[in-house]
């Protein structure tokens, strides 16, 4: 049994699906979920055109934040799913492939509500574990197409939460295995969405795919297409980063470019344009259909939160601090933009502001969080406050709160008056 769709190309059965939706059940959830992650105050300051001030002291919040619409989704289905269960079958376990989505104080609520967390890719104890009729969530990232139907075979119930943009990439990675087109994934190899892309592009047995990061990996991948290299070297370089019997020399002759969902969008754009140049260039204009296609992926509530902030930098600000969770990809380009035009501290919840002269912040390029003195300036400064679609309003909240706590104001008192 399945709840809501499947974007999977492969499936063992079609088994009765399960209307977690339905209006009875989804009122409760609603009310639960709002007394877990909304927050008043978010909502005022936003009513009040996102900018709060008080003595020295000003917020601004960028005019898109937080949850998305996939990440609600999800949220809603995975609470839904405890409800109606331990309704129906209340001794039946419920697991979670993995994290709902990537926020360690969301994934801990998913815990608290008595839901088991396994791996994205059970492993064989844990697959072991499960029986026919227990209940398994699937993710906003999706699954790989191999987990699904080990699940399925072992007669599991699955929740489905995956986001619709993140299947929307799956049905053009699958359209170009059908026609014998490589699949050039612009993504985080490790990243569970494009582990659960990757295997879509092997669903029909006849693709291939290559994970390329950032534009120095397009480059070395372009130069490779246009005078050949080491190929050795190649399949070292993108070691777990290419499908199984890869070889660039057969392999790179037709070339598809999608992306995981949260990527920066201007550097997906210069990906799809160098691919797109280096086959010009190696085959001619007039025979670039044969060898290269492009579909955008993009997520919109990604793009959103990034123009969003793009245009919030563009003001008056001292300093900029991003909220979410370090795994969280989305978050962490938005902390990337950052970086580039002021100082940015990229936090996962308030408590990391531990005082005016202290700040634990994560470093993306140490992969570690580091300590910060002296990181709130004195006198007049505005800080800007923006988190990743995966960051709940009451940790936002939390952050607007100790910020003016740190300067001995009451945001409560401050929003009364």
């Amino acid at each position: 049994m399945t709840t809501e769709n499947s974007g999977n190309a492969v499936s063992t059965s079609r088994p009765k699906k399960v209307n977690l939706r339905r209006p009875d059940i989804m009122e409760q959830v609603q009310a639960q979920v709002l007394s877990h992650y909304r927050s008043e105050i978010v909502e005022k300051i936003r009513a009040n055109g996102g900018v709060l001030s008080s003595g020295d002291l000003t917020v601004k919040l960028a005019k898109e934040f937080g949850f998305c619409y996939g990440v609600e989704r999800a949220i809603d289905l995975a609470y839904a799913a405890k409800k109606y269960f331990a309704e129906v079958s209340p001794r039946t376990p419920i697991y979670l492939l993995g994290e709902i989505i990537h926020n360690p104080e969301v994934n801990d609520q998913i815990r608290n509500l008595g839901i088991k967390i396994i791996s994205p890719k059970p492993t064989e104890a844990e697959l072991a574990q499960l029986h026919e009729g227990d209940v398994v969530i699937i993710p906003a990232f999706g699954t790989e197409v191999t987990t699904r139907e080990r699940l399925s075979e072992k007669g599991c119930e699955l929740v489905d939460t995956t986001c619709g943009d993140v299947m929307s990439v799956w049905k053009r990675v699958r359209q170009y295995s059908k026609e014998n087109v490589t699949s050039i994934i612009h993504g985080k190899a490790k990243h569970e969405e494009t582990k659960a892309t990757t295997s879509q592009a092997r669903a029909y047995g006849s693709g291939h795919y290559l994970v390329v990061f950032n534009l120095a990996e397009t480059d070395y991948v372009c130069h490779y297409i246009l005078n050949g290299g080491n190929k050795h070297e190649f399949l070292e370089k993108f070691k777990g980063a290419h499908s199984d019997g890869f070889d660039p020399d057969l392999h790179l002759q037709a070339v598809g470019v999608a992306n995981q969902t949260t990527m920066l969008r201007g550097e997906t754009e210069d990906v799809q344009r160098r691919f797109k140049a280096v086959m010009e260039k190696k085959f001619g204009a007039d025979a670039i259909a044969s060898h290269f296609r492009f579909f955008d992926t993009i997520c919109g509530a990604t793009q959103d939160r990034q123009d969003a902030l793009q245009k919030m930098l563009k003001e008056p600000l001292d300093l900029l601090i991003v909220v979410g969770g370090y795994n969280s990809s989305n978050t962490s380009h938005l902390a990337e933009m950052g970086e580039q035009v002021l100082p940015t501290y990229f936090i996962k919840n308030a408590a990391k502001m531990q005082s005016d002269r202290l700040i634990v912040h994560y470093d993306q390029h140490r992969k570690a969080e580091v300590e910060t003195r002296d990181w709130l300036p004195q006198g007049k400064i505005t800080v800007g406050i923006t988190a990743g679609a995966s960051c709940p309003n009451n940790l936002i909240e939390d952050t607007i709160r100790r910020l003016f706590a740190l300067r001995g104001i009451s945001v409560q008192e401050l929003l009364a008056i």
